[in-house]
């Protein structure tokens, strides 16, 4: 066949295409079809950004923009046996004559009159109808001058509708319980569902949150944020002011990169936006002036830890899960959100610093102090710039996944894509071998990595492990540029691994914190076991299900004790790395006390730690035998 001619077409294989294929859904039909679309992913509730905490956010939300309206001051939630939510506000309560379409159409609600709702999280008409579409259960009733409606829904379809009379406060009451078919065995997790009603009581000071009967409450809104969540000492007291629409905290720690956390209407945007560049842009250029001097921003904003949280009329977020600012103005017509924060910080923050000799001066002294580590290892990072991109061309330390191969700067961050970090070609053969290659990429390790406890940021550059591996998560400017949204250790489950594990949480911790505390990096839990007969294999992680997997096959099944990642076959890999992945979030905060567990584990108190090997040893025999 000539390269121009025409292939022809089999008609006789098309599919046929009638009036029968063209559908209509019901508003409730499709959220329960397309549910990515609303709520971002479904998942199980292991991960802070599943859509369980998703639906219990848009409940909240309506409760918040209540209490932005100044009406209704305490908001209840209860949480039953980690499935069912019910929340309860005392705000004015859902108009009962539009209660059923409030509820459960589409496009419709009072957040459309900006007279009734300013500065709002939920303008789309959204929100509750998708918790209704995608809930087994759901009630709503609505308290106003003495009359309650009560509607309830399964799956979004009406069960019941009643009006009668009450003596209980004006308010909305919402319960719900997530349809298990969609979320499969869900489970709601304490420390999520708290953090983020911590979230809004930052926000929102004096408003009062009881969950589970137990009160959550701010008092000094942002500064209360940042001392919650600072895991490195402040070099100077939080400078923390507020406007209008507008409020922003920060200070400078001793710690590398930078860590921010932003809001909008009391909508905490995790992947940032408008707002926080533009806080960005301005806290380092307000710095600059102040001091007249000429400063690298890089250097102005190592160490710095901020918040920033503006309210803005008719917000418009990137997706329905509003996690980054798209606005670019405050309000319609109106300045832009750029020119907005810039003004204020430049007005307030410069008056702050003349008022505030002492915090200048110690803001300046950490600024020289980035500056003299930059200048000093500028010639070894423009090399190893060079090294690493050279080494990722050759593809020789990253196999990268698809959707990056096109977006090698990795503009943005795919919710589904991962990198795992490997040691070993057998252990990284295998996983690239069973890896999903559209979203899935594999860094591969030589050898276990330096101890980088208590070293400069030099390491990172010298260090052609360190320095690749920042390269290929495009980190050296912080994470916003980061490419992939899971970052994955995947080490043998032996000594040696978790040594690896270690060393490597070593280095984010160091040098990169941000990356852990935004819930970026995790361990890949893979068996240790498997044992199986002629009709059934189980995959166990642990004794326990080994022996409950012994029990269940019955007598002399076959047990294989997997001693390292290269020894499970790609074909079983493909089950170990798949949607039923098991992993294990790294976690930091406040009370982890980092700084003396480092010290101990990877200092040098070489007799202590050894004492506490000896005390603790345990000796592991044979399991599979």
């Amino acid at each position: 066949m000539e390269e121009n001619e025409l292939i022809p077409v089999d008609n006789n294989n098309a599919v046929e295409y009638t009036d029968d294929n063209i559908r209509h859904l019901s508003d409730m039909e499709h959220v329960r079809t397309r549910p990515g679309m609303y709520i971002g992913r479904l998942g199980d509730g292991a991960h802070a950004e599943d859509g369980i905490y998703v639906l219990l956010k848009e409940v909240i939300d309506n409760s918040i923009d209540e209490f932005k309206m100044q009406a209704g001051k305490k908001i209840e939630i209860t949480v039953e046996e980690n499935l069912r939510v019910s929340v309860r506000d005392y705000g004015r309560g859902i108009p009962q004559g539009k209660l059923i379409e409030a509820v459960s159409m589409l496009n419709t609600g009072g957040k459309y009159d900006s007279k009734a709702f300013k500065k709002s999280v939920g303008l789309n008409g959204v929100g509750v109808k998708a918790v209704n579409a995608l809930s087994s259960r759901f009630e709503v009733r609505s308290y106003r001058d003495g009359k309650v409606r009560i509607a309830t829904f399964s799956k979004g379809n009406l069960l019941t509708d009643e009006t009668k009379n009450t003596e209980e406060e004006n308010g909305t009451y919402i319960f719900f319980e997530p349809d298990n078919t969609l979320f499969l065995n869900y489970c709601f997790k304490p420390e999520f569902i708290e953090t983020m009603l911590r979230n809004y009581t930052y926000l929102n000071t004096g408003l009062a949150i009881i969950y589970n009967g137990h009160r959550i409450l701010s008092r000094n809104g942002l500064v209360d944020l940042l001392n919650d969540n600072m895991t490195a000492t402040g070099l100077y007291p939080i400078i923390h002011l507020k406007g209008e629409d507008i409020e922003i905290a920060f200070t400078h720690t001793g710690q590398y990169g930078e860590e921010y956390y932003s809001f909008v209407n009391g909508q905490h945007t995790t992947q940032g936006g408008t707002h926080q560049s533009a806080f960005k842009e301005h806290i380092a250029r307000t710095i600059k002036e102040f001091f007249n001097k000429n400063m690298d921003y890089t250097d102005i904003r190592n160490g710095l830890v901020a918040a920033i949280a503006v309210n803005v009329e008719e917000p418009i977020f990137e997706s329905q899960t509003k996690t980054k600012l798209g606005s670019t103005n405050m309000v319609p017509g109106g300045v832009t959100v750029n020119k907005y924060v810039g003004d204020f910080i430049k007005q307030e923050v410069d008056n702050f610093l003349h008022k505030n000799a002492d915090i200048a001066e110690a803001i300046q002294q950490k600024i020289q102090e980035s500056e003299k580590e930059r200048k000093a290892i500028a010639g070894v990072t423009k090399l190893a710039r060079e090294r690493a991109k050279k080494a990722n061309l050759h593809n020789r330390k990253l196999r990268d996944c698809r959707i990056h191969l096109n977006d090698p700067k990795g503009k943005g961050l795919e919710e589904d894509s991962c990198i795992f970090i490997t040691e070993g070609d057998s252990a990284s053969g295998s996983i690239t071998k069973s890896r999903d290659v559209n979203t899935q990429a594999v860094f591969s390790l030589r050898g276990k990595p330096l101890n980088s406890f208590g070293l400069t940021k030099k390491v990172v550059y010298e260090n052609e492990e360190f320095n690749l591996l920042q390269a290929a998560l495009n980190i050296e400017d912080g994470i916003e540029g980061l490419r992939y949204n899971k970052v994955i250790v995947a080490t043998d489950a032996d000594v040696d691994g978790m040594h690896i594990r270690l060393l490597l949480i070593t280095f984010f911790l160091q040098f990169f914190p941000d990356l852990i505390k935004k819930g970026h990096v995790y361990i890949l839990q893979t068996p240790l076991f498997r044992v199986r007969n002629k009709k059934k294999t189980n995959y166990c992680y642990s004794e326990e299900e080994r022996i409950n997997a012994i029990n269940e096959l019955g007598p002399n099944p076959e047990i294989t004790r997997f001693k390292g990642l290269g020894e499970i076959s790609p074909d079983e890999f493909k089950h170990f790395i798949g949607k039923d992945m098991r992993l294990e979030q790294v976690t930091l905060r406040k009370t982890d006390a980092v700084k003396e567990l480092l010290e101990f584990y990877m200092g040098k108190n070489t007799m202590e730690r050894q004492n506490f090997i000896i005390d603790n040893l345990v000796i592991e025999e044979d399991l599979a035998s």
